[in-house]
């Protein structure tokens, strides 16, 4: 039984703050709304940069009504 908290008299299982969730369902969401990532690694030796890495990625789903009819 599902229900608010006026309803049941306690928090429902998507609201509660202490609920642990599986990796499944944090990843269902994460792509359901996208994911921006970004980050930079520098390797320097004495001051001196020797590797520069950026990262800059977007990362969502694509649902079925996101697509243009050709």
């Amino acid at each position: 039984m599902t229900g608010t908290v006026a309803e049941t008299g306690r928090a429902t299982p998507e609201r509660d703050p202490g609920r642990q969730i599986a990796l499944v369902d944090l990843l269902d969401r994460l792509l359901g709304t996208g994911v921006v990532l970004a980050g930079d690694v520098v390797i320097s030796l004495a001051g001196v940069d020797l590797v520069q890495v950026r990262l800059h990625a977007l990362i969502t789903s694509i649902r079925a009504e996101m697509v243009e009819p050709r």
